[in-house]
């Protein structure tokens, strides 16, 4: 399947993509192409994250946020 569609480039990967074209001769799309499937293919290094919560046994009502940090903080924190 192929897709035709317009994309905005931020500069840095335009740059990569007319750094390719011009090395290897060939057009946006294949440089494009080729630059998208070597991204999917990097292998990442270390576990995937993961985010770690500790309970603090703090019971907060974060819905008056000035409220939780005065309670968090006291008055001297405003």
């Amino acid at each position: 399947m192929s897709m035709r569609t317009t994309v905005t480039l931020d500069e840095d990967i335009a740059a990569a993509v007319q750094r390719l074209r011009r090395e290897r001769g060939m057009g946006v799309s294949e440089a494009l192409n080729r630059l998208a499937r070597a991204g999917l293919t990097v292998k990442r290094s270390g576990p995937p994250f993961r985010q770690r919560s500790v309970k603090l046994g703090l019971k907060v009502d974060v819905t008056n946020v000035a409220e939780a940090l005065e309670l968090l903080d006291g008055p001297a924190g405003r």
